[in-house]
């Protein structure tokens, strides 16, 4: 299979970028909640309160994997960019 040339211009298909990044800032808004959420439950759960904040920075890493997850597989659903 042949790749596109390096050197092709491309164009930006802004309304790609918006929908990707509109869904973007909606999940990640439920996914830390949710993070903050869990890790003070979970600490508070055990009986660990003093460590709440790390079960939430734990739970906060997650998130951002799950995020960085979701924009890539956004990025390849709606690509960003196209061939003029």
């Amino acid at each position: 299979m042949s790749q596109p040339s390096s050197s092709a211009p491309r164009r930006i298909v802004w309304q790609s970028v918006i929908t990707v990044l509109s869904a973007a800032v909606l999940i990640s808004a439920e996914v830390f909640g949710a993070a903050f959420a869990g890790g003070w439950a979970l600490a508070s759960l055990f009986g660990l309160a003093d460590y709440a904040v790390y079960a939430q920075a734990v739970f906060f890493l997650i998130g951002v994997a799950v995020m960085v997850a979701f924009v890539r597989n956004g990025m390849r659903v709606e690509p960003f960019t196209t061939a003029r």
